[in-house]
């Protein structure tokens, strides 16, 4: 049985259509299976569509909507990737403005590929070190932000990759992040 790490923590996982499925999926088995409870929050209520890259996979549920929450009730924030996904988040104030309280609360988040779209768009990017799928790179520099191609990055409390072959590595540093451990200065 895997530590319990994250026993009686709470994550949002922020998502909307189009979520990467992998990139979804493996980061909340591996944020379970330390023993934290997730929750999926979006934009609507029902379910939201997966998609492997361009083909579309499974639905998921959503517990609760973006209008429902506030960072007050997390312990960290997980942002998965997909073109379409990050996209639809960035568009709707109340997911922005939940992801700009998050950072404003100093809590942990984990996000990745065209995830940090959303750290973009809340003004969350700017003086932070981060990675992304590499069509981000321009937009994460013009917001202010220091954009490096690496498998992660850790600056402060925000974990950042690619692309789903980084999430083990992803999810390593994840899981420390979310745990409390802080980064060395």
């Amino acid at each position: 049985m895997a530590e319990q790490k994250l026993k009686g923590k709470k994550v949002a996982i922020l998502a909307a259509d189009m979520f990467e499925r992998v990139e979804l999926e493996e980061p909340r088995k591996a944020l379970e299976e330390a023993g934290a409870m997730t929750e999926v929050v979006s934009i609507h209520d029902g379910e939201i569509q997966g998609f492997d890259h361009f083909d579309p996979a499974n639905k998921i549920k959503v517990d609760k909507t973006v209008e429902e929450v506030s960072p007050d009730d997390y312990d960290a924030l997980l942002i998965p990737g997909g073109v379409g996904n990050p996209d639809q988040l960035r568009g709707d104030e109340n997911a922005v403005d939940f992801v700009r309280d998050f950072a404003a609360a100093q809590k942990p988040m984990a996000v990745i590929c065209h995830g940090p779209w959303m750290l973009v768009e809340s003004g969350v990017v700017r003086g932070r070190r981060v990675t992304s799928w590499p069509t981000l790179q321009t937009d994460i520099r013009n917001a202010g932000g220091e954009w490096v191609d690496e498998e992660v990055v850790v600056d402060g409390n925000i974990v950042t990759s690619r692309k789903p072959d980084d999430i083990p590595a992803f999810n390593r540093e994840m899981l420390r992040i979310f745990s409390g451990e802080r980064v060395p200065a």
